[in-house]
């Protein structure tokens, strides 16, 4: 006996973005359909409405989704069951069929590419939808992009979610379309587009603060060379890489410090009313996350749950850290994408993988809002390509053909291997030692802009940003963010003047360092954003990304000297 039609009528209310989407997707009733929503905005639910639709008024008579893991097939059916729809995760591909006890079929992009001639029976089988979560890892190596061509081209309908920006490399993502642009480029073109300002702005979302930390990093290369650099300063490309790993070592001081301020911070929301919040550290590899496992328990007293791979048991220790009021999870690969934990809201992004995919995967982890008012904190190291990335969390990315590509962070492909295979790789070991590393606040950035001035860790002045109200609104935060600024800034001239309360002689002011400078002027261009935000109403970051388009260069976080009085100089004219 079949299984039976879901109930549209019991289906749980869909949000606007939802509607207007399904109702573009039921107008055209084309085969292909490509839909982008920030994660947290509902992708699954918006998918399952569709499938729904289809199943009762006969389109298609069969289901089958495509997850990234092992442990979203167990999500997706789970999400399914509740309303109605019956379908098979523990499925193989030696089973060649469903019983008929399932509407359809979960499996990984790995199970396809591993026999997509499975598949391909399947779907000619009977009619089927194919909903392709996180598309984009259909181009994650070739067998998977063919084995999902050739197992659901004869597919009635295909459904192609994504919650991040598209690929960074040149691999063609299957049935998405391209269309060329003025500059001769092949783009990705999304039917439905849901973005992380929309959904802020829909309070979807929750309002994200990076904490960016940076510090004294010292280390010794395989030369026999012991060099010393400050996180965040302007450095070659090796040098930035060398002192980012350092500060990620578990045995140095940054991250001991870094992990006590994150779970301060946690304590705070948990205060303020958000009682089950809870952190994810992100670690690179196995040897990291056992570590850092073991300094969040000397630090707070409590043992963190550790997931290292995609496995049942990783399944089972995600679900009951999701039920829990458990403090810390660390994790190496597991809760990169996709992973509903809810209640997650702090953050320490200590890894050193940074393509914008990779770091909107794990940032998504954090956004998601139960009740208005919750934000997000991300711990962060204080590295320019970091810092941009956080500036850009509300830019809106298509996957490009044919584009020149620019390293982005350092080793992404190392440490995709090393996550791959859930094993730390030597490679990069052998190049250095890390001898040692200190942590300090650097900045806060929120909505484009950057805030404070550099703060010791384990300081009242650290404290001030660490205690901000868990529960605010963006517009909150941003007024928050600009009052602790002033009130640092107030209390450093007047520790100034104390020193200098009985000068013999004045003596002029020593000359800035070009950090000192860099600070100074992020903070007056913050300042005259705001002024042009109270006088428009415009946010705060339409606002820095207009000073880009018309002068160029990165955001404020990571722009040189001269970029930023070249943009104080622009809105003072605006």
């Amino acid at each position: 006996m079949p299984a039976p039609l879901p109930a549209i009528e019991t289906f749980p209310s869909l949000r606007a973005w939802q509607r207007k989407a399904l109702v573009e997707y039921l107008r055209r009733r084309d085969p292909d359909f490509t839909a982008v929503a920030t994660p947290g905005a509902g992708k699954t639910t918006f998918a399952l409405r569709i499938a729904a639709e289809l199943l009762v008024d006969g389109t298609v008579d069969a289901v089958t989704v495509v997850a990234p893991t092992e442990h979203l097939k167990t999500q997706w059916a789970l999400a399914a069951a509740r309303i109605g729809i019956q379908l098979d995760a523990a499925f193989r591909n030696a089973d060649l069929h469903s019983s008929a006890d399932f509407h359809g079929a979960v499996v990984t992009y790995a199970q396809v590419g591993m026999a997509p001639h499975v598949h391909k029976r399947r779907t000619l089988t009977r009619r089927t939808l194919v909903i392709l979560d996180e598309i984009h890892h259909a181009g994650d190596s070739r067998s998977w992009g063919d084995g999902v061509k050739a197992a659901f081209e004869p597919a009635v309908r295909r459904l192609m979610l994504t919650g991040t920006p598209f690929r960074s490399d040149d691999n063609p993502i299957p049935f998405v379309t391209y269309e060329r642009g003025g500059d001769g480029l092949l783009r990705s073109r999304a039917d439905s587009v849901y973005g992380y300002s929309d959904a802020l702005r829909d309070g979807v979302v929750r309002p994200v603060l990076f904490l960016a930390y940076s510090g004294e990093t010292r280390w010794r290369t395989n030369a026999g060379d012991e060099l010393a650099a400050r996180l965040g300063e302007p450095m070659t490309q090796d040098l930035v890489a060398q002192a980012w790993r350092t500060a990620l070592d578990p045995a140095g001081d940054w991250m001991p410090q870094v992990l006590r301020a994150a779970d301060a911070r946690l304590t705070v929301l948990r205060k303020a009313g958000m009682g089950d919040a809870g952190g994810l550290v992100i670690a690179s590899d196995q040897q990291n996350a056992r570590s850092y496992a073991k300094l969040i328990e000397q630090a707070t007293g409590e043992k963190a749950a550790v997931v290292l791979s995609d496995d049942a048991g990783s399944s089972a220790r995600i679900a009951t850290f999701s039920a829990s009021d458990q403090r810390w999870m660390v994790a190496v690969r597991m809760v990169s994408e996709g992973v509903d934990i809810p209640r997650l809201a702090v953050g320490v992004y200590a890894t050193s993988a940074s393509t914008p995919l990779y770091f909107a995967q794990a940032i998504g982890r954090f956004v998601r809002a139960r009740r208005p008012g919750e934000t997000a904190s991300v711990f962060l190291p204080s590295v320019p390509h970091l810092l941009g990335l956080a500036s850009e969390m509300e830019a809106e990315r298509d996957h490009v053909l044919g584009k020149p590509k620019e390293q982005e962070g350092f080793d992404d492909d190392l440490l995709e291997r090393a996550q791959r295979d859930d094993q730390a790789s030597g490679e990069l070991e052998k190049r250095f030692t890390a001898l040692s590393a200190t942590a300090e606040l650097d900045q806060v950035i929120f909505d484009g802009a950057s805030f404070g001035t550099a703060a010791q860790a384990g300081t009242p002045e650290e404290e001030e940003y660490l205690g901000l109200p868990g529960l605010l609104t963006a517009d909150q935060v941003s007024l928050l963010l600009s009052k602790r600024q002033a009130e640092q800034l107030a209390a450093q001239r007047r520790r100034a003047a104390t020193r200098t309360a009985e000068p013999v002689a004045a003596a002029p002011p020593p000359p800035m360092s070009a950090a000192q400078r860099r600070v100074a002027l992020r903070r007056q261009l913050n300042a005259l954003v705001a002024a042009r935000h109270h006088r428009t109403g415009q946010p705060h970051g339409k606002i820095h990304a207009e000073l880009r388009r018309l002068c160029g260069g990165p955001p404020s976080a990571q722009a040189t000297i001269e970029q930023l009085e070249e943009r104080i100089a622009t809105v003072q004219t605006l």
